[in-house]
């Protein structure tokens, strides 16, 4: 670093500037007492962080928490129940796992999650990111975590212009040699909040930044630049049709997808398959008197474009299915069937 700054100077100047500047976080302990972080708690908000802002979380986790205070709670949860409360924050699979991995640490660990990150990488939709920041945070183990804000405070400090993703096992070496072996836990938070508060992506404040003389890309006079990244192919698009079945009483028809797979277990509007190539097949859930209703659902998952064509039909009492008011079902669903439902029932309400 510039001018041969003495990492363990380096990471006194971080802690000093987080006990200052700690933000308030539901799932957070402040720094400098005596309080031990609750691993459940620690571990839930790391899970509903993944590619998720603190602004999205921090409601779902307040939410999650007065509901299923504790991991016993949570392993007990109808996963039905667990999915429909996630609906919304995205990345189904997070939820699918987050009950899969409660009961676990129930059934096999009597509701103590393990201390170190190989048993914590055992359990159910734990990865290497969250082990290693459940051992720090909630143990105060001197584990490496490395998300993108640690990333990019990284590879400014250092100066790494090689792009990503090939430059992760040096960017993870280099946060690896910051971390200290006391107080870790406060250490990746700092980092964590460094990257969010101070060293943004865009613009990032160095004049109030506590390493602004350690730091390398600030020297160098492109610390705005990093990390830099290998351009990306351009997402495919994908088709489909979503069918708005309309009861009298206001009820909707809703399916509830395979418990694999994109949304798996989530509710949504009946819908046939998703598809990149030629128009999708029409696969209506039941004999009506079907029409296009105009609006499109756009969305964007992390891997591709999604369109889907609005087709509804008003139906009697008779037919069978999973009826629900329009209210209840809309809460139950991810965001981009919400879209569906909205932009449906609108054209419905104005033909």
């Amino acid at each position: 670093m510039r001018g041969g700054a003495d990492l363990a100077a380096t990471g006194e100047r971080l802690l000093a500037w987080y006990d200052r500047s700690a933000r308030r976080l539901p799932w957070r302990v402040p720094p400098g007492g005596d309080e031990r972080p609750d691993p459940y708690r620690v571990w839930l908000s790391e899970v509903m962080l993944q590619q998720t802002t603190v602004a999205a979380v921090r409601g779902y986790f307040e939410a999650f928490t007065e509901r299923w205070a504790t991991v016993e709670a949570l392993a007990a949860a109808p996963e039905a129940e667990v999915m429909a409360a996630w609906a919304g924050l995205g990345y189904y699979a997070r939820a699918r796992n987050l009950v899969a991995c409660a009961r676990a640490v129930v059934r096999e660990r009597g509701g103590r999650f393990p201390d170190d990150e190989p048993a914590l990488r055992t359990l159910p939709g734990i990865g290497a990111y969250t082990a290693a920041a459940v051992a720090a945070i909630a143990f105060g183990r001197p584990a490496v975590v490395v998300d993108g804000n640690v990333e990019r405070v990284v590879a400014r400090l250092f100066a790494v212009t090689d792009p990503l993703p090939a430059a992760k096992p040096r960017l993870h070496a280099l946060a690896a040699a910051l971390t200290p072996a006391g107080r870790p836990g406060d250490h990746a938070q700092a980092m964590m909040d460094l990257g969010a508060t101070v060293c943004t992506p865009k613009r990032p404040a160095c004049g109030i930044c506590p390493l602004v003389g350690d730091c390398d890309g600030r020297a160098a006079g492109i610390a705005a630049e990093l990390p830099r990244r290998a351009e990306k192919p351009a997402k495919p698009l994908r088709q489909g049709i979503a069918y708005l079945a309309l009861r009298g009483d206001g009820a909707v028809l809703v399916e509830t997808r395979p418990p694999s797979g994109l949304l798996g277990g989530m509710v949504g509007l009946p819908c046939g398959d998703w598809v990149e190539r030629g128009e999708p097949p029409a696969r209506p859930p039941l004999a009506a008197a079907w029409r296009e209703l105009g609006p499109e659902v756009r969305h964007t998952f992390t891997h591709f474009h999604l369109r889907l064509r609005l087709v509804g039909a008003r139906i009697d009492f008779g037919p069978g299915g999973d009826f629900r008011p329009a209210p209840e079902a809309g809460a139950a669903m991810p965001t981009v069937m919400r879209k569906a439902l909205r932009l449906g029932l609108a054209a419905m309400a104005g033909a």
